[in-house]
């Protein structure tokens, strides 16, 4: 079992991720450039939060041609475990791996705070160590997180149960008035059809060790490394 975290020019939470899977769980971890192009040897990809080539043009709209996405795309196809955070959701949706787009927030700030979210579904391996509707408190950090897609997209991502977060309140209410960035349907996180890819705006990686405050978000890396060691 191996994870690989990519680095683009501009990524800044890289090495949050290593922080959990090396540091925390022991899991072999390799930083992967973005001009590399042979993944093969890894099980699941972490694309990461940060500023990608400085987020010109838009969020996720240069890193989309870095070499090492056709490979992470071909990963993917695969039935291997792709998980996008924060700029890193922003790309699968650049690439295509997952629907819709993430905008500027309701009120046109960045937002760095701490957010609750409530856990859809748990019969995935992303959150099968939750309980369904369980609310976790989890850290975001951006400019460009109101998730949008046309209305058949929004009906086919209910339809088919691919929101896996949305944003609630501490309780688990979802209104609107606890959507912190004007998400459409309060969208926090989704998965592809496959559930094998998950792009999400907060961060779990920033939620993994007591030392800093929380852990609501190392279940999440926790179910992911069982499901590997299952294969």
């Amino acid at each position: 079992m191996k994870f690989g975290v990519i680095v683009f020019p501009g990524s800044n939470c890289d090495r949050d991720i290593l922080t959990v899977t090396k540091g925390i769980l022991g899991v072999p971890t390799r930083m992967v450039w973005h001009q590399e192009t042979d993944i093969h040897d890894l099980d699941a990809i972490v694309v990461p939060g940060g500023f990608s080539y400085g987020d010109y043009l838009r969020c996720g709209a240069i890193a989309q041609f870095s070499p090492v996405m056709e490979s992470v795309i071909e990963h993917a196809k695969e039935g291997k475990y792709v998980l996008g955070i924060c700029n890193g959701f922003q790309v699968l949706t650049e690439v295509g791996l997952l629907p819709g787009a993430l905008i500027r927030n309701r009120k046109l700030h960045f937002i760095c705070d701490r957010a609750s979210v409530r856990v859809e579904r748990n019969d995935l391996l992303w959150t099968e160590n939750y309980q369904a509707e369980e609310v976790l408190t989890l850290p975001v950090a951006h400019g460009e997180g109101c998730y949008y897609a046309d209305d058949d997209t929004l009906k086919r991502l209910e339809d088919n149960n691919q929101v896996l977060f949305r944003y609630s309140s501490s309780t688990g209410e979802v209104t609107t008035e606890h959507n912190l960035n004007g998400s459409m349907n309060n969208v926090a996180g989704i998965v592809n059809q496959q559930g094998n890819v998950l792009g999400m705006m907060p961060h779990p990686e920033r939620a993994s060790d007591k030392a800093i405050g929380g852990t609501d978000g190392l279940a999440l890396f926790q179910g992911l490394l069982n499901s590997m060691a299952l294969v």
